[in-house]
């Protein structure tokens, strides 16, 4: 039976790919950069949420310039070799870039940045794939909203109306008198756990937050003297908060997956 004509799916939006324009923006940006900064650094990130790299950039506004866009075309900028490079040795961070990474252009002196961005930790909710930080049960009994993180006495009962998503999710809850009630302990995680889709769910549910952004210094680079200085896990300052976080004090992540861009690419 032939296709009726008029069953056409109509868009009523059209848009042009910028691949092209923003890879040759993103090019000649690092390169206009590159004399206007004392100091380079090729960062990485880890947990990435837009909106903490959002609130990176702003900070760093005033005397700072980042970049996250594609690791091939950062690093065409900086110079594939000796010959091709802009500045002496910028080709030398190169080899650094791989994975989730991005250049910072900056006034600050390396101890000032690795301070700074040591001490910006926030945490998010874990997507599915992140490493637990700890483990987390939940206590037998009625239910409350925190799964026992907080006292019963600062809690309050969790909505009935959830029960029903929790044994879908594999937790063995009943009903009692409109109360959420749990026969028996039930472990969500343990520390060491790559945490499934159902796992992550549950923890957002109860306000169990474990993936810690961090944007970790991997070298930097001195215009003055010309070199490159290649950062050990050892000598990152690392000032991390508590990883036990609640709903509470939650700096949210988005949820779109999406990895940052850089500010000329947005």
């Amino acid at each position: 039976m032939p296709r009726s004509k008029r069953a056409k799916v109509v868009h009523l939006t059209k848009t042009q790919k910028k691949g092209k324009e923003l890879t040759l923006r993103l090019y000649a940006n690092i390169r206009e950069c590159i004399p206007q900064y004392p100091y380079l650094y090729v960062f990485r990130v880890d947990n990435m949420r837009n909106n903490h790299l959002k609130d990176v950039r702003s900070q760093l506004a005033n005397d700072s310039r980042v970049f996250f866009g594609k690791t091939r075309v950062m690093a065409k900028a900086l110079g594939d070799t000796p010959s091709t490079e802009p500045y002496p040795a910028t080709s030398l961070l190169a080899a650094h870039l791989s994975g989730p990474c991005g250049l910072i252009f900056s006034q600050r002196d390396p101890q000032s940045m690795l301070h700074y961005l040591s001490s910006f930790r926030p945490i998010s909710y874990a997507r599915a794939g992140t490493v637990a930080s700890y483990s987390f049960t939940l206590p037998s009994g009625m239910l409350y909203t925190r799964g026992g993180e907080i006292p019963i006495t600062e809690d309050v009962p969790l909505a009935h109306s959830l029960e029903p998503t929790l044994r879908k999710l594999g937790v063995p809850t009943r009903l009692e008198k409109g109360k959420v009630m749990l026969d028996e302990e039930f472990q969500v995680c343990k520390e060491g756990d790559v945490l499934g889709s159902g796992q992550t769910t549950l923890l957002k549910m109860f306000g169990v937050a474990m993936a810690e952004f961090g944007v970790e210094v991997r070298a930097w680079w001195v215009k003055e003297t010309g070199t490159v200085e290649a950062v050990e896990d050892a000598e990152q300052v690392n000032v991390k908060g508590t990883n036990r976080k609640g709903v509470g004090d939650v700096e949210m992540g988005g949820d779109d997956g999406d990895l940052g861009t850089s500010d000329d690419e947005e």
